[in-house]
């Protein structure tokens, strides 16, 4: 998450009684979701197209902007990991517009009858997907994801109310500002998506019990733990991604190496990024030689237990390497004795976001799969 909401859960803050402003927003908001929930898989996809189609006209002003934002927190000194979040250059704003296209062309999650049973004479049980109706959503800085939140939202039939770290905010306003414009051209009223401005409002949407439904925190532990001890509003929350990847002793160890790469190097910033990486004894000698050369060509440091120092990594991992998410190119190596040890790791140290094997044995995948959370 961002470093001013982290900073403030350092110190003693109660959450503040909402003003007549943000009030006002989430009742717009309130009216706007009876309504939402009304429309037409058709009329919500065309919501979404005209959401991506205003997004296409605006592209230039949007990177311009965050290119403000990039030189802004050049300037105070934010961090690699959180820079690469926030950067949104032409390709990846080209890849988000896709991606509301996509979203748009997805099966209608509205109305499915997921329950149908007879209870007795007359009297029938069904269970049918509708939506929540206000989200609240706290979110770190990265801009796109206010692009994907917004048309998941919208897609489902759901409203929501957003805060994007401060890091962002020129960009934040602008796209805001244009999926609005897009879905004036629609059925689905511009005040199903609204942007807050401040620290204030967000702890503030805390209290809105009644007319937020749902509270979707995407930040530290800290933050979430602090939300979800502060408001009666259920609260979705997961914060860490320490994930691992497994090379056991039958894996193709090209191909486990080519995954090791690209799930450390492609997005280190991203929260499904591997921050361990776990090998099997018995391949480890003949894994490490080729990778310790690899990951040294891409820039990444990596950290060893005393097994894997012995075979050719320089810098020693502590305790605490294996509970952190580094989010930049630092990687932690333990050899381990067998799967059961691996998974025993991941139990202990992971965040259950994401964790995957490298093998060609079908057993012990399945035995991964159904062990690993």
């Amino acid at each position: 998450m961002t470093s001013d909401y982290n900073n403030k859960m350092n110190t003693a803050f109660s959450v503040p009684e909402p003003s007549s402003v943000l009030l006002e927003l989430a009742t717009s908001a309130r009216r706007s979701a009876r309504d939402l929930s009304q429309t037409s898989d058709d009329q919500r996809r065309f919501a979404l197209m005209s959401m991506a189609d205003a997004l296409s006209f605006r592209a230039s002003e949007i990177v311009e902007a965050n290119l403000d934002d990039l030189q802004r927190s050049i300037e105070v000194g934010l961090g690699q990991s959180l820079l690469a979040r926030l950067k949104l250059d032409e390709t990846k704003l080209k890849d988000a517009i896709e991606g509301v296209r996509k979203v748009a062309l997805l099966p209608d999650p509205l109305g499915l009858r997921q329950l149908s049973r007879q209870l007795d004479d007359g009297l029938l049980l069904e269970r049918i997907t509708v939506p929540l109706g206000v989200l609240g959503v706290i979110f770190e800085a990265r801009p796109d994801a206010l692009i994907q939140i917004a048309s998941l939202a919208i897609r489902s039939g759901n409203c929501a109310i957003l805060k994007g770290g401060s890091e962002a905010t020129m960009t934040n306003q602008i796209i805001m500002s244009t999926l609005q414009e897009g879905l004036s051209s629609s059925v689905v009223k511009p005040q199903s998506l609204s942007l807050l401005r401040t620290r204030h409002e967000s702890m503030a949407l805390l209290r809105l019990d009644g007319l937020v439904d749902l509270i979707i925190p995407r930040g530290s532990n800290q933050l979430v733990r602090f939300i979800q001890d502060n408001t009666r509003i259920p609260v979705l929350g997961h914060a860490d991604g320490i994930c691992h990847l497994y090379i056991d002793s039958e894996a193709d160890l090209d191909q486990s190496l080519k995954i090791a790469i690209d799930s450390k190097t492609d997005y280190p910033a991203a929260c499904n990024a591997i921050e361990t990486l776990l090998i099997h004894k018995d391949v480890a000698e003949i894994f490490l030689n080729k990778a310790t050369t690899a990951f040294k060509s891409l820039g990444v440091k990596l950290l060893g237990d005393n097994e894997s120092r012995s075979l050719g990594i320089r810098n020693c991992a502590t305790e605490k390497d294996w509970e952190s998410e580094y989010l930049d190119l630092t990687l932690a190596v333990k050899i381990v004795q067998n799967l059961d040890e691996a998974v025993d790791h991941i139990s202990r140290y992971g965040s259950r976001h994401t964790d995957a094997i490298a093998t060609s044995n079908q057993e012990k995948a399945d035995i991964f799969m159904r062990s690993v959370d």
